[in-house]
């Protein structure tokens, strides 16, 4: 049997020998890059409160679109990978299809957020940021993008307030918390939540990018940084990868009630596939949510697995429903060259005829 490795030993020290000085001339390739950033196109702060920002975004024509589109992300990490640089950013090119783009940047929590609940991010910070691109456009309903939880985030929103969403777009968002193959969703569910909150208080980010990486450890720990040495020589793809490794660990923590409830109500009771969730006394119950939805889910995401994802069809009571399947992962649904050229122009498609 031929082993799958070198085995003569001067073509493995010769192999070796190459490594390393690949690895020593690239060292000083580390530097040529210069400091890397996210967050390319323009933009201006609209509206502040406590952390949040709500940014609007301007691109190099006008936009055409009837309403505008507010991109609602997720807690976990920066919203920046919508915008990761000039050449694969979802906000970029959405700008380029003629939508008017505004965007949600959570902020940083720090020790007077700990008791920050999902009622103050749904009903709270989320309702306000809603208002306040409404204001801009005359007081008409808005279109709203949400991304992972954040997709959840706005299911629940539009199901208590129908009148001010137009059109609903999910991406890689989870509604049943228990369907399909997900590590993520089997940890949450048998943690003691309530021990971690209060041994933390906020959750801290190192931790849980721990948690993220440990879920495909021999990928996002070993094998992407031994393939980085077969870049170091070229500066231009040593950015790329710098930047993707910037957003990855520039993350906040988490306000450590919201992160309980939401890992305590939607990871182990799954109440919002059941219509359980209750926020500000009132339940969420997507069967009455008649709003058009365009559901877009990952057919290789490891975080939303798409059963998790596709069980809003049956979940939700709209007859203008609409799901898109993507090839690729959680996150090369935002960055990858196929994502640009299919996944911005898609859902251009679908809100102009709404």
């Amino acid at each position: 049997m031929e082993l799958p490795f070198p085995t003569d030993p001067a073509r493995l020290h010769e192999e070796l020998a190459a490594f390393q000085r690949k690895v020593v001339d690239g060292l000083g390739a580390l530097r040529l890059p210069g400091p890397v950033s996210y967050g390319s196109t323009p933009r201006e702060a609209v509206y502040r409160e406590d952390k949040l920002t709500l940014w609007h975004f301007q691109g190099e024509k006008p936009p055409t679109s009837r309403a505008p589109v507010l991109i609602c992300y997720a807690l976990v990490n920066t919203p920046w990978m919508v915008d990761l640089q000039d050449d694969r950013s979802l906000v970029r090119n959405l700008l380029a299809q003629g939508e008017d783009v505004y965007l949600i940047d959570w902020g940083f929590p720090d020790a007077a957020d700990r008791w920050l609940g999902l009622e103050d991010y749904v009903l709270g910070y989320l309702d306000r940021s809603i208002d306040a691109v409404r204001a801009r456009h005359g007081g008409g309903a808005v279109n709203l993008l949400g991304i992972c939880q954040g997709g959840t985030f706005s299911l629940c929103y539009t199901a208590l307030y129908p009148e001010k969403i137009r059109n609903l777009i999910t991406m890689v968002t989870p509604v049943d918390f228990h369907a399909g193959d997900s590590m993520l969703s089997h940890w949450a569910r048998n943690i003691d939540v309530d021990a971690l909150v209060h041994s933390f208080g906020n959750i801290p980010a190192w931790l849980m990018n721990h948690v993220f990486l440990t879920l495909k450890p021999l990928r996002l720990m070993q094998q992407k940084y031994v393939g980085m040495v077969d870049i170091l020589d070229k500066p231009g793809e040593m950015a790329n990868f710098l930047r993707m490794e910037k957003w990855i660990f520039d993350s906040p923590d988490q306000a450590g009630e919201a992160f309980g409830q939401f890992t305590r109500d939607f990871f182990q009771a799954n109440k919002l596939v059941k219509g359980q969730v209750v926020l500000g006394g009132r339940h969420v119950d997507l069967a009455t949510l008649t709003t058009p939805i365009l559901n877009i889910y990952a057919e290789q995401d490891h975080l939303v697995p798409p059963a998790s994802s596709q069980a809003l069809r049956h979940a939700t009571g709209s007859a203008d429903y609409t799901e898109l399947a993507f090839k690729g992962g959680h996150i090369g649904i935002y960055v990858s060259g196929r994502a640009q050229r299919e996944v911005p122009s898609a859902i251009h498609a679908w809100l102009q005829v709404r």
